[in-house]
């Protein structure tokens, strides 16, 4: 919007509107609206383009419902504003309300500027208890909303919809995937351009991707104390506007390039779906700085605790949990989301510690208003939604407590697969779960097989190299001596800490590392692909790099090993051709589509199961016009014998080249930590 003067401003009530909430541009003016069910009053700020002069201060004239709004002709997509809300401040009754603070909408589509950390940005004297008040202007250290157009052409862009038993996803981060590829230009790496380049969507179109999840791309904060280290919220669980995107991951600054992203990767097949942070936000515990909800409506927008609401009730271990069971909340979360998928065209979401979001007054409840309302939305229950089933609150772990069609991160294939390829003793049972879809977890409530999302790594934890690499993390850079980060790692290094020229010990790597993506990418359910496990990266044994915005992070493309993308893409290629993921369960008792193999050949006994010395088994499904033989051996060289008649194995984990076409019958070598797959078509 062009300087001019705002003096002359006048609402016109007329055209003012309480049902679009956030600041919506209906052609010839600018609609704005803020939910604050406690406030007095609430006064609209105009900045200049810069977002550094505020150039007026207005009144939303109107208030029904709690909605504070007013429409203002002539103001256009441009336009820098933010809010002073005025109220109560009585930490003691929950009321934080502080008008010397500039406040974020929360429903702002786009920020214009960053947090600049300072006292100021607290409600409260710092160095003084939270009862006190601090009354300087934080509006020059605050981000501003901006007024958006939302026009857009999509060209006939649609969702694609992938079947979940087609579906193999890739966890990324937009900035760690493309700021050292040296193939994306250099002023697109680190940004949505980048993620948009031939070179990138090439490479995940050639490993067979069909579903991109993107870490938190939502405007975040990068902790103080984080930035006083020299480090960032590199991973960005720290969420402060849940509609407006990270402005450094935009190149060009404007949501178009998000949208442009998106639409590139429709055309070349590959969903975009994204890691949502809607548990909690940035602005911490009752101690931690007004920003937005804190100041718009302390007591609406948190749970406070029930004996003393001065201070946050805290499920999440970041110091303040969203509160999704008021009915304004929960509306503007359920905005949120449809703004994503309907204005951004994205596929889906992956919602963090999402116990957190079904926490009702008696504890989890996988029936809670959060999960119901998006299970009967007409545009939300059709895209794919994907639960991280714990929080760190009472009762808060509950991988196979969600009603379809959620599907559930399962860290107990990733511990069952990591132990079971450690070599530890008795794990074919579990093993044989995890393989299965995890029927124990996932088979009731009429969910289906897909219901699993498998992984052997993640962000959070050891990548997948490291887990073959380290024994113990190694989180120094973090700057919290070693204290941060999980011990659990379940991992082997395999004979040396970290990096090793010993040709047995990296032959022994590249084994386990190729076995373990195979019983992902073979087993029943989602596999979920870790970005830079294909080009065997490391983080130098770091368990929790969510503060390393560097070469620790970032994938390192320079080292690529091929003999593990390729290995990846070939497994890929195998589970789509073959049809071997279902959507019903198999091996449910009395169902004769899938065998457990002892290596001698006959069907696995009660005291061969019991066995903690046996590393080998195999796994036989019976498909429509063929079977599919999985053969598994995480101990030493072994003998399988195979059943009736000729196979052809299509797979072999410890080969050079994984792919194979080779006819064999009676019996086969199974080399030490490796898998197969065999086919054979029925007459």
């Amino acid at each position: 919007m062009a300087m001019r003067d705002l003096s002359s401003l006048r609402f016109d009530a007329s055209s003012a509107r309480s049902d679009l909430l956030g600041a919506e541009f209906l052609g010839e003016g600018t609609n704005f609206a803020l939910f604050s069910d406690h406030a007095t009053r609430v006064e609209l700020c105009l900045f200049d383009e810069s977002g550094e002069s505020e150039i007026a201060r207005l009144d939303l004239p109107e208030m029904e419902g709690g909605i504070w709004f007013g429409y203002l002709p002539e103001v256009a997509p441009g336009q820098v504003y933010g809010y002073r809300v005025h109220g109560p401040y009585a930490p003691e009754q929950g009321h934080r309300f502080n008008p010397a603070k500039l406040l974020l909408d929360p429903y702002a589509r786009e920020l214009r500027g960053a947090i600049r950390w300072d006292d100021a940005l607290h409600g409260y004297e710092v160095g003084q208890d939270d009862l006190s008040l601090d009354q300087r202007d934080s509006a020059p250290f605050m981000p501003k909303a901006v007024v958006v157009d939302a026009a857009f052409d999509w060209d006939s862009d649609k969702a694609l919809r992938h079947h979940w038993s087609d579906t193999v996803l890739y966890e990324a981060h937009v900035k760690g995937l493309t700021r050292l590829h040296p193939e994306v230009p250099e002023a697109d790496r680190g940004t949505f351009r980048g993620l948009a380049s031939e070179a990138v969507i090439g490479h995940l179109q050639g490993l067979g991707v069909t579903t991109l999840e993107l870490l938190p791309i939502h405007a975040f904060a990068n902790d103080r104390h984080l930035v006083e280290k020299g480090l960032s919220n590199y991973w960005g669980y720290s969420t402060l506007s849940f509609f407006a995107p990270h402005a450094p991951y935009l190149q060009s600054g404007r949501i178009r390039e998000i949208k442009e992203t998106v639409r590139r990767l429709h055309a070349a097949g590959i969903e975009v779906i994204l890691d949502v942070v809607y548990n909690h936000t940035c602005e911490g515990s009752e101690l931690g700085q007004t920003l937005s909800f804190r100041g718009i409506d302390n007591a609406s927008y948190y749970l406070l605790s029930p004996e003393d609401p001065r201070h946050s009730f805290d499920t999440t271990g970041t110091g303040n949990t969203l509160n999704v069971a008021h009915p304004m909340v929960l509306r503007m979360v359920m905005d949120s989301l449809r703004y994503w998928v309907q204005a951004m065209h994205v596929d889906g979401f992956r919602f963090d510690l999402a116990s957190t979001l079904g926490r009702e007054a008696e504890g989890f409840e996988r029936d809670g208003s959060f999960f119901n309302a998006i299970r009967q939305d007409p545009v939300l229950s059709g895209v794919k939604l994907i639960a991280e089933p714990w929080d760190v609150g009472d009762g808060g772990y509950q991988v196979g407590g969600y009603r379809w069609p959620f599907r559930e991160w399962n860290d107990k294939f990733r511990d069952d697969s990591r132990r079971f390829w450690r070599r530890d003793p008795g794990l074919l049972p579990a093993l044989a779960e995890r393989l299965s879809g995890s029927p124990v977890q996932f088979a009731h409530s009429h969910r289906p097989a897909t219901s699993s999302v498998n992984f052997v790594a993640a962000h959070d934890g050891f990548t997948l190299m490291d887990t073959v690499s380290f024994n113990d993390k190694h989180n120094e850079a973090n700057g919290e001596d070693g204290r941060d980060g999980h011990d659990n790692n379940l991992s082997d290094n395999l004979g040396a800490e970290g990096p090793s020229d010993d040709p047995g010990i990296l032959t022994a790597r590249l084994r386990r590392i190729r076995a373990m993506l195979a019983t992902m990418l073979l087993a029943q359910g989602v596999p979920m692909i870790l970005a830079g496990d294909e080009l065997g990266h490391s983080q130098q044994g770091n368990n929790n790099a969510y503060c390393q915005d560097n070469e620790i992070s970032w994938i390192d493309w320079a080292s690529a090993r091929e003999d593990i993308r390729a290995a990846v893409a070939a497994l890929a290629a195998f589970r789509r051709e073959s049809g071997l993921a279902q959507n019903r369960f198999l091996a449910a008792e009395g169902d004769p589509q899938a065998r457990w193999l002892h290596p001698q050949g006959r069907e696995m006994a009660e005291a061969d199961w019991q066995d903690t010395e046996l590393r080998c088994m195999g796994m036989q499904i019976t498909m429509d016009r063929d079977r599919l033989l999985l053969l598994v051996n995480s101990g030493e060289d072994a003998e399988f014998a195979l059943p009736e008649g000729e196979w052809r194995l299509r797979l072999d984990s410890s080969a050079d080249e994984i792919a194979r076409d080779d006819i064999v019958q009676g019996s086969i070598a199974l080399p030490w930590q490796s898998v197969m797959a065999l086919t054979r078509q029925l007459t």
